[in-house]
C-alpha cells in the first residue's frame, strides 16, 4: 500500500522557516518523483515544488521560488521541503504526492496518483 506522510507544519512568524517532510512507503521510491502542493481555504490547489526521480531536478512556482527548496534522501525514502522567508500568503495545507513520470516532473496536480494527508502551516504577519 502506497503511504505519504507529511509532517513539519506549524505557525510560524513572517520572515520564518520551516522544513516539511513526506516520508514515503510502499513503492519504489527511487522510481518517483515527488511533488508538493498547498491549498488555503476557498482557493484552487497550487503546486509549490516537484523533485524528479532521475536527476533529482526540481521545479519551483514563480511564488516561492528562491524561498523554498526541496531535496530527497532516497535512503530514507523522504523528501523535504524547506520553507524560508514565510509570508502570511504561504499559510495552507500542504500535501506531498507521488507519480512515475519518463522524466523530470511537473507541477499539475492531476499528474499525480498518491497523496498524504496535508500538513497545516501557518504564518502569522
Amino acid at each position: 500500500e502506497v503511504q505519504l506522510v507529511e509532517s513539519g507544519g506549524g505557525l510560524v512568524q513572517a520572515g520564518g522557516s520551516l522544513r516539511l517532510s513526506c516520508a514515503a512507503s510502499g513503492f519504489t521510491f527511487d522510481d518517483y518523483a515527488i511533488g508538493w502542493f498547498r491549498q488555503a481555504p476557498g482557493k484552487e490547489r497550487e503546486g509549490v515544488s516537484c523533485i524528479s526521480s532521475s536527476d533529482d531536478s526540481t521545479n519551483y512556482a514563480d511564488s516561492v521560488m528562491g524561498r523554498f527548496t526541496a531535496s530527497r534522501d532516497n535512503a530514507k525514502n523522504t523528501v523535504y521541503l524547506q520553507l524560508n522567508s514565510l509570508e502570511p500568503e504561504d499559510t495552507a495545507v500542504y500535501y506531498c504526492a507521488t507519480y512515475s513520470p519518463p522524466g523530470g516532473c511537473v507541477l499539475q496536480w492531476r499528474a499525480y496518483d498518491y497523496w498524504g494527508q496535508g500538513t497545516q502551516v501557518t504564518v502569522s504577519s
